[in-house]
């Protein structure tokens, strides 16, 4: 069977290998752009996702349509991603922190196109919205990169953001340090860069030009204090309304930019803020997809402080799986099988 047109009812399946090998960093930076694109010109669609509580972490399902802006010819699909995210996981059973599956519809006639794992393509995509906004909201010379957090995110961060910044120094800090000295010695086998293990949050951040923060917390640590004039920071970690990273008078004091700020709202750092009474929400300077398209400007000045609230918006899964099913079908990846047929596809 030709693997550009598999049979009509023929459901492409991708494991985790699969995706890792389909995109590099750059497809997943091209794929988000399309998509915030998309949601800022009306061309998606990304409701509230929806929140399971459980004894050792959650579950999440966010759901998207998505119809391209920016690539041709446009092709409209529905992705839906249903994921867990355990904290504790590594410790207690041997397994990823997060972990599930996405399915991905043509939106015009419903066929289920491709059931593929979600951890890949979420690391993937969430880095991808952070090297996005660094294009707009980063000093165009920024050098020094401090991340704080190194679980499962904190490598795809780096390597997208070295799509678009000239960095030279990376600063790891984790509340486990045994994380951290062991992505410095990942980063420093790959060469080219000055990487070190910090104590502190401080020591990590104090001369950064760019943080992440990518903890699992529930209570905000990085404040004001930490970080100096003209930092551009990516608050990653709060993607459920009970997790804090950025202390509320460290959001008052920057321009804001959120992925979605009705999601924003109710499940980022923008939420905690504004709980506090630190700020209001028509105070967000903008969301990233304004910036996208230029309605909105970025950066405005070296000294400014800038944070882009990052909670996920389904859009990223949806145009990241519409790209990761268009290169597995060029290229033949994949199992097809007839789910609403008798028996698997033949390939």
């Amino acid at each position: 069977m030709n693997p550009q047109a598999p049979r009509a009812t023929a459901t492409r399946v991708l494991t985790r290998g699969d995706v890792a090998a389909l995109m590099s960093p750059q497809d997943y930076l091209d794929a988000v752009r399309d998509g915030f694109a998309a949601l800022a010109q009306g061309h998606a669609v990304a409701p509230e996702p929806l929140h399971v509580a459980s004894e050792h972490g959650g579950f999440h399902a966010k759901a998207a349509s998505y119809s391209s802006v920016l690539n041709k010819p446009a092709r409209s699909f529905v992705a839906l991603k249903f994921n867990a995210n355990m904290p504790g996981n590594g410790a207690m059973f041997g397994l990823p922190t997060i972990q599930g599956a996405l399915l991905l519809c043509n939106s015009d006639n419903g066929q289920l196109l491709a059931v593929m794992d979600s951890t890949e393509l979420t690391l993937r995509r969430t880095a991808a919205a952070t090297a996005l906004a660094a294009q707009h909201l980063a000093r165009p010379d920024a050098a020094t990169l401090a991340v704080c957090g190194c679980g499962a995110q904190a490598l795809p961060q780096v390597e997208a953001l070295l799509q678009v910044l000239p960095l030279r120094r990376i600063r790891l800090w984790d509340i486990d340090s045994a994380k951290s000295h062991a992505l410095r010695d990942v980063l420093v086998a790959r060469g080219g860069l000055d990487v070190a293990a910090a104590a502190s949050v401080r020591e990590a951040t104090g001369e950064a030009d760019v943080i992440v923060t990518c903890t699992v917390s529930r209570t905000a640590w990085l404040s004001r204090d930490d970080v100096r004039p003209g930092t551009f920071i990516a608050a990653v970690g709060a993607d459920s309304p009970s997790k804090s990273e950025v202390a509320p008078g460290l959001m008052a004091a920057a321009k804001v930019v959120v992925d979605s700020i009705a999601q924003c709202a109710v499940m980022g750092d923008l939420h905690h803020a504004v709980a506090a009474g630190a700020m209001r929400a028509d105070q967000v300077h903008a969301e990233l997809g304004q910036l996208v398209l230029g309605t909105r400007p970025g950066r405005s000045a070296r000294d400014e402080i800038c944070i882009f609230d990052s909670t996920g918006v389904a859009v990223q899964d949806a145009a990241s799986a519409a790209m990761v099913y268009a290169r597995a079908n060029e290229r033949g990846v994949g199992a097809l099988i007839d789910f609403a047929g008798d028996g698997p596809a033949p390939t």
